[in-house]
């Protein structure tokens, strides 16, 4: 009886001590920056991009939805700051650099809506996955070289934790005929 006392005692401050452990852990881990340094709000200042509110959307859906302590952001395509999408067809009206551009474009809008949800793009912990699509001919086979003005800026901003992983598609069409049209996924701070 003596050694059942001393045996559940034991058992109690192993999970005591564990549970404390557990929670020291997770509160490291929800306020501990990436790496010294990581100032994505300071970045995008740097870099002269004005981020623009993205209005409401103009159907039944909303422009992120968190699960976690992930971020899905829903398809952007490339409106510039006139409120005027770039719009063509790769292969055809439009060329590579163009579709850069335009891929850009939506990053700047992806941002806009990262810090409309967050208040702080520094609560960005990664990107996790971006899914390009390009409108294109059938034969035009360089969709990555255009996703890349999109996965550049993310880089730019957030350094190696805007490495992510990818697919660029093409697409024959997109809604009114906008060159690009990209969503992403995103891990945020708690």
């Amino acid at each position: 009886m003596k050694y059942s006392i001393y045996l559940l005692l034991a058992l109690f401050l192993v999970n005591c001590a564990d549970a404390n452990n557990k929670i020291d852990k997770s509160k490291d881990v929800s306020l501990t920056p990436v790496s010294t340094g990581y100032n994505p709000e300071a970045k995008v200042d740097s870099l002269g991009i004005v981020l623009r509110d993205q209005g409401t959307p103009v159907a039944n859906y909303v422009h992120a939805a968190r699960s976690g302590n992930l971020l899905f952001l829903a398809g952007k395509g490339p409106k510039q700051e006139n409120g005027e999408n770039i719009i063509g067809k790769l292969g055809d009206s439009l060329t590579i650099e163009q579709g850069y551009r335009a891929a850009r474009e939506v990053g700047i809008n992806q941002l806009s809506v990262l810090k409309a949800e967050l208040g702080n793009l520094n609560k960005v912990k990664r990107i996790v996955s971006v899914h390009g699509m390009v409108n294109a001919v059938p034969d035009f086979k360089d969709h990555s070289k255009v996703i890349n003005g999109y996965s550049d800026l993310m880089v730019e901003v957030f350094g190696d934790n805007g490495k992510h992983a990818r697919a660029a598609v093409g697409m024959g069409s997109l809604p009114g005929n906008m060159a690009v049209e990209i969503e992403m996924i995103v891990e945020i701070y708690e």
